[in-house]
C-alpha cells in the first residue's frame, strides 16, 4: 500500500471534519427544540385551546366532525403538542386539518410528526406550501442558510401539502369554519386567520395573527410594500380574543394565570387594546426599518 502524501492526508482530514460537521449538525437539528418546554395545555374560549409550548404557540379547535390544529412548532416539540392534546381529553387521531401560521422551523417543522400521527389533510397558502413541501427551503433566504439546508444541517422533514388556499378562502371542518388572510412580510406566505368561538350566549371574534417582523436573513423587494397592506389587514379584522405564533407576544403565561382566579376564565383573554398594541408596534418596526 502507498504511503498517503501529506496533501492527500488533509484532505481525507478535510472531508473526515467535514463529514463530522454536516452529521454533527443534522443531529442538533433533529433535536433543535429551541429553548422550548412542556405547558399546561388550557381552554382559551369554548371549543378554543392552547396546546403548544412555552413559547412556540400551538392551537386546538375541537369540533363534532373533526378537530383543526393551528401550528406545530419544531418536530421535537409536535410530542409536547400531542401530549397536550391527550391531556384535554382528545385524540389526535381526531385531526383532521393541520393549518399554519408560516413555514420556518419553529412553527411548520413539526407538521410532518402531526400529520403522521393523525392522518390530518394540511392546507397552506401557495408561498408557504412550496417552502413546507421542501422542508423549509425559502427562495427569499439567503444562500448560505439554503445550502446549509440543503445538506441537511436545517429544514425538517417535509410535510404533505394537501390543499393550497387563496387570500380571503373560509375553510371548515363541520361547524368549524376559519378565515385565511394571507398577511405577507415575515414571509411571502404568511397567514394570520379569523374565527368565532362561543362562550355561552356571546360570541367571541379570534385573530391569530402572523408575525409582522423581518429577518435580517430573509428579504425581498416587496416586503415593505406587503408589510404595509397586511397591517391594514390585520387593523381591519373586529379582534376580541387575539394570538400569535410566540407566545410571549400575546401574554400566554399571563392571561392563564389570569384565568384561574377570574369569575369569567375566558374574560382574561379578551383583549382588543392588546391585539391594537401588538399592530401598532409592528407599524413602529416598519417605519424604524427595524429587522430581527
Amino acid at each position: 500500500m502507498r504511503h498517503l502524501t501529506k496533501g492527500r492526508v488533509l484532505v481525507l482530514v478535510g472531508l473526515l471534519i467535514a463529514l463530522a460537521l454536516v452529521g454533527g449538525g443534522r443531529w442538533v437539528n433533529a433535536n433543535k427544540i429551541g429553548g422550548q418546554g412542556p405547558a399546561e395545555p388550557f381552554r382559551i374560549a369554548g371549543n378554543f385551546y392552547y396546546v403548544g409550548a412555552t413559547d412556540v404557540s400551538a392551537f386546538l379547535i375541537t369540533g363534532p366532525e373533526g378537530h383543526v390544529v393551528l401550528d406545530a412548532g419544531y418536530p421535537t416539540t409536535a410530542r409536547l403538542i400531542m401530549a397536550s392534546i391527550a391531556k384535554l381529553g382528545f385524540d389526535i387521531k381526531d385531526v383532521k386539518m393541520l393549518l399554519n401560521s408560516e413555514p420556518h422551523a419553529d412553527h411548520g417543522g413539526g407538521l410532518t410528526v402531526l400529520q403522521q400521527a393523525s392522518g390530518a389533510q394540511l392546507w397552506a397558502s401557495d408561498a408557504s406550501a412550496d417552502s413546507l413541501a421542501a422542508g423549509g427551503d425559502d427562495a427569499d433566504a439567503m444562500l448560505p442558510l439554503r445550502a446549509l439546508l440543503w445538506i441537511g444541517v436545517l429544514g425538517y422533514p417535509p410535510p404533505r401539502v394537501d390543499h393550497r388556499f387563496k387570500d380571503g378562502d373560509t375553510i371548515r371542518v363541520g361547524p368549524i369554519a376559519l378565515t385565511a388572510h394571507v398577511t405577507a412580510g415575515h414571509t411571502r406566505g404568511c397567514t394570520s386567520w379569523s374565527f368565532p368561538v362561543r362562550d355561552g350566549d356571546r360570541v367571541l371574534n379570534v385573530v391569530s395573527a402572523c408575525d409582522m417582523g423581518v429577518l435580517a436573513t430573509s428579504t425581498y423587494p416587496e416586503q415593505a410594500a406587503d408589510r404595509e397592506r397586511s397591517l391594514r389587514v390585520l387593523r381591519s379584522l373586529p379582534a376580541d380574543i387575539w394570538v400569535t405564533a410566540h407566545a410571549r407576544w400575546w401574554g400566554r403565561y399571563r392571561k392563564f394565570i389570569a384565568s384561574s382566579t377570574a369569575k369569567n376564565p375566558v374574560d382574561p383573554f379578551i383583549d382588543p387594546e392588546g391585539y391594537r398594541a401588538f399592530i401598532d408596534a409592528a407599524e413602529a418596526e416598519l417605519r424604524s426599518g427595524k429587522v430581527h
